[in-house]
């Protein structure tokens, strides 16, 4: 007979029982079949009596069947009663009579908590809207040409533009503070590399000259140890280089990948180009705004374990992002304070919750057509853009990865025709704000 116990939020308790004879017939087999290859110094294999090998390995073949048969007899618990549990539960053997004839137990755990969406109707969200222009195309070809910019020595006073190499120091309470102090250090004037007192204090010198000044850092400064405070920086300008802008020629169409270095493929692939990447980061504002209205409106308790699991793995992923930027931890420390990932943790956690129940009630799978026109769409942006495909299709992961997203496209148009909806107009440069 067994019962369960509601605890507290989503815990739950189940008290149920083990026939022992289950648990010894299980055990005697399998010592049996251990007999047939169990190799003890002084018995040929085989021929081990059972006494010895049940000295021998006895505690430790009882315990991986009673294990065996806890997690058998909770699953069919769980079955029998429709649970839904999350995680693994935590057992604990409560018969301690050695001639009982059941072995009670009782499993405590989690389940998945009532997903109840609130009244979304009344909810409006702001969908970010651009249409590509010309003048897009023209600023984006501007860009590349300053990335593919030369430079050649110019003898004469440093403006903006130009490229410099300094070097400088920094004294603040007449100590060189930390990051106060570079040589040989290139800097491309007039793109808010650096400090606009320092840059206009650049600006006007020449090669070889020396220059002394008072800077106070702004109040909201990166570096708090010299925010608000007033430094005074020595420079030396060791170089003046001038930058020359490449033509808009066919040897610049055929430096951006277009061999027979047609301008005019050109600025179609680069048209193309953005249409797929305004696309692309419309799409992520408007899912934004769709997920940040599901979070909103729906209240539910988030299970632990999922939570805890879910804290471990944004933990996880920070420690690899840190070994690939070479950043060391403090000595003798491995991890990092899992509290940093809490919340993050929470919201990736219930939009999980939140999407699951919405694709099951709703209908909203991913379609096989659907996942292909997203990967065939993606693979567009690369040479060979079958192999791209491919590629996908041969890894189950990565299509995965492609299901999902398609699943959360779907959420979206869901949540869109749902509530109301007013369009933003937005600005290029504010959408392809940190474009890689």
């Amino acid at each position: 007979m067994s019962s369960i116990e509601i605890m507290s939020g989503l815990e739950r308790r189940l008290n149920a029982s083990i026939p022992l004879q289950l648990v010894s017939s299980e055990m005697e087999a399998r010592l049996k079949n251990l007999a047939r290859t169990a190799e003890v110094p002084g018995f040929r294999p085989g021929k081990v009596p059972f006494k010895i090998l049940e000295q021998k390995h006895g505690a430790q073949i009882q315990q991986e069947v009673l294990q065996d048969a806890l997690r058998q007899s909770f699953a069919k618990e769980a079955q029998d009663n429709q649970l839904k549990v999350v995680g693994y539960p935590a057992f604990e053997v409560k018969t301690t009579d050695p001639d009982a004839l059941w072995i009670e137990y009782s499993a405590t755990f989690e389940v998945y908590p009532e997903v109840v969406l609130g009244d979304i109707s009344a909810e409006s969200i702001e969908q970010a809207v651009y249409t590509l222009s010309d003048a897009d195309v023209d600023t984006t070809i501007a860009t590349l040409r300053k990335q593919h910019a030369t430079f050649e020595v110019a003898d004469r006073a440093a403006q903006n533009g130009d490229r410099v190499h300094i070097d400088f120091s920094g004294l603040l309470e007449g100590k060189i503070f930390e990051g106060g102090e570079a040589r040989n250090l290139a800097v491309l004037l007039g793109v808010g590399r650096l400090l606009p007192d320092f840059e206009n204090a650049i600006i006007g010198m020449k090669a070889g000259e020396t220059k002394s000044f008072d800077m106070t850092f702004p109040a909201d400064y990166q570096a708090e140890k010299v925010a608000g405070k007033s430094a005074t920086f020595t420079i030396i300008l060791h170089k003046v280089e001038e930058q020359h802008l490449p033509e808009i020629d066919a040897n610049f169409a055929k430096l951006l990948g277009i061999e027979d270095g047609d301008v005019n493929k050109l600025k179609v692939e680069i048209r193309d180009n953005l249409e797929r990447e305004i696309k692309r980061r419309l799409m992520v504002r408007n899912k934004d705004s769709a997920m940040a209205t599901l979070l909103k409106v729906t209240q539910l308790e988030i299970p632990k374990a999922l939570l805890d699991a879910e804290a471990q793995s944004l933990m996880q992923q920070a420690l690899r992002d840190m070994k690939k930027r070479r950043i060391e931890m403090p000595k003798g420390e491995e991890s990092l304070p899992l509290e940093l990932f809490t919340e993050r943790a929470q919201k990736r956690v219930k939009l999980s919750l939140i999407l699951t129940e919405l694709v099951e009630k709703y209908d909203l799978h991913a379609k096989p057509e659907q996942i292909k026109a997203l990967v065939q769409d993606y693979a567009q942006s690369y040479d060979n853009p079958e192999e791209v495909v491919q590629w996908h299709y041969n890894d189950p992961v990565r299509l995965q990865d492609a299901e999902n997203l398609v699943l959360e496209d779907n959420v979206v148009v869901w949540v869109t025709g749902a509530v109301k909806v007013t369009e933003k107009a937005m600005e290029f440069n504010e959408l392809m704000e940190n474009a890689a």
